[in-house]
């Protein structure tokens, strides 16, 4: 029978031990692994900062350093910490005890001294207890499904806070692009005015112009050099919102690339919208938060009525002690031993659960429908994401062919008054017009790029589809 048993433990230990063993191995080794699963791409947490920044370096390194992220990995640790602990309660309860003791024995007889006796001895004792629930109607295994669902309900919400701070990461970069873009134009447009200041200034001199189109072109030139300056600080509060990104200090130098502004759009997103609603209902890791959540719910109502049931349990002991035996009444001790052993089976039945303490079962069925709710919840905020994220993308791809359009023709014209001044067949109100209709198309032009590409992620991020494929697509 103790063969049997010792048998049995091991083989349990065993199959607790691999079976946390693999739940380990599934934890992630970095917080951005999950975005890198399937890839070739190395760990961005371990990389130096690349210059000029590039996209996926930005966003590889914010995956590891914010704390949104970092705090939803480690709670997939607790999670799976919680999960070992329900299985190692499949495992009996082993209890020793034991103990040496020194014992001093005087005997006293009043009428006949002769028969005083006075005993010292020194002997040890030992004892095992053994006690192990075999059977609880399902109690444990809905505390292990409850404990797994949380445990995927975490891997979930590590997914949410990855694609929420790669759209964020991947905004702040494309915003520092654009940052970048129009301190270039405002730089041109500096330029430009520039010219048109010494244009004005030339024909005053000749007398072909009042000096009132000196003192305009003049004023043109100081509003272009405000916005130049301008420019440039808000290229700097971007490159900061960037580096907070990848949890460096505000104040690092960076570059980031020219962004490309002849772009080619490409439609990645072909279904229609009612089909992409309902993909992203099904795939958008924060239904599936919200799924397991609700299934660790139910799990916990499962629990909370098993709590009611019997349960039956195997209980043993084993014990020896080596203190001195007294044979009869009044006789001296000798020396000897008691060993015991006992084995048995424990059913323990509760009483007040059943009968009266229903409040546990009711918070548990409360809580239920609590995160039903939620999850309803959060398949209509995935439906009005992707409505708005959808619809958004369409406007800016629209505007990309306008905001095209309406450069060309703002260069055209600028050219066109440009040589007209120049040449003394035009005015200054018309130059200048048509100056700044040029500035203003070229930061429409910058800002309509910069808003496209953000859509276009946007979009990906509402569909639960947005990884690191998007680095490497990126336009």
């Amino acid at each position: 029978m103790v063969r049997a048993l010792l048998i049995l433990l091991l083989a349990s230990l065993f199959a607790v031990t691999a079976a946390v063993a693999g739940e380990a191995r599934e934890i992630p080794a970095t917080p951005a692994s999950p975005l890198l699963a399937g890839t070739n791409l190395p760990d961005p947490c371990a990389l130096a900062v690349s210059m000029p920044l590039t996209l996926g370096d930005a966003i590889g390194r914010a995956l590891c350093a914010n704390p949104k992220t970092r705090s939803a990995w480690v709670a997939i640790k607790l999670y799976a910490a919680q999960v070992r602990s329900v299985r190692e309660s499949y495992l009996p309860t082993l209890s020793a005890t034991g103990k040496e003791t020194e014992s001093k024995t005087e005997t006293r007889i009043n009428d006949d001294p002769l028969l005083n006796t006075d005993a010292q001895d020194d002997y040890p004792a030992w004892r095992v207890d053994l006690s192990w629930v075999l059977y609880d109607f399902g109690q444990r295994g809905n505390q292990l499904d409850s404990a797994r669902d949380l445990l995927a309900a975490a891997r979930a919400n590590l997914d949410v806070a990855l694609q929420q701070v790669f759209l964020r990461a991947a905004a702040d970069y494309y915003d520092a692009q654009a940052a970048q873009a129009s301190l270039d134009a405002a730089t041109q447009i500096e330029d430009l005015t520039q010219k048109s200041l010494e244009a004005a200034h030339a024909r005053m001199e000749r007398g072909v112009a009042p000096v009132s189109d000196e003192l305009q072109a003049r004023t043109a030139h100081a509003q272009a050099v405000l916005t130049r300056v301008k420019a440039q600080a808000d290229l700097d509060t971007k490159l900061g919102a960037v580096a907070i990104d990848m949890g460096l200090d505000p104040d690092i130098a960076l570059k980031v690339p020219a962004a490309d502004l002849n772009l080619t759009v490409r439609r990645d997103f072909t279904d229609s919208l009612h089909e992409l609603i309902a993909a992203a209902k099904k795939s958008h890791p924060s239904v599936a938060e919200a799924e397991a959540e609700l299934a660790a719910a139910r799990a916990d109502e499962r629990v909370a009525r098993a709590r009611g049931y019997p349960t039956i349990g195997l209980v043993g002991d084993i014990g020896r002690t080596n203190q001195p035996l007294t044979p009869s009444l009044g006789s001296p001790t000798v020396p000897g031993s008691v060993s015991d052993r006992a084995i048995g089976i424990e059913i323990t039945v509760p009483i007040s659960d059943p009968l009266w303490k229903r409040g546990t079962i009711a918070q548990a069925h409360a809580h239920v429908e609590m995160q039903q709710e939620a999850m309803n919840a959060a398949e209509q905020q995935v439906a009005a994401n992707v409505w708005d994220a959808y619809t958004v993308l369409q406007a800016d791809t629209a505007n990309l062919d306008n905001s095209q359009t309406l450069l060309d023709s703002a260069r055209a014209a600028f050219e066109a008054g440009q040589r007209r001044y120049e040449g003394g067949a035009g005015n200054i109100l018309e130059l200048l017009t048509s100056q700044t209709a040029y500035a203003n198309a070229q930061q429409q032009r910058i800002q309509s790029l910069s808003d496209w590409r953000i859509a276009r992620l946007t979009l990906a991020g509402s569909l639960g589809r947005l990884g690191m494929w998007a680095v490497d697509a990126a336009p």
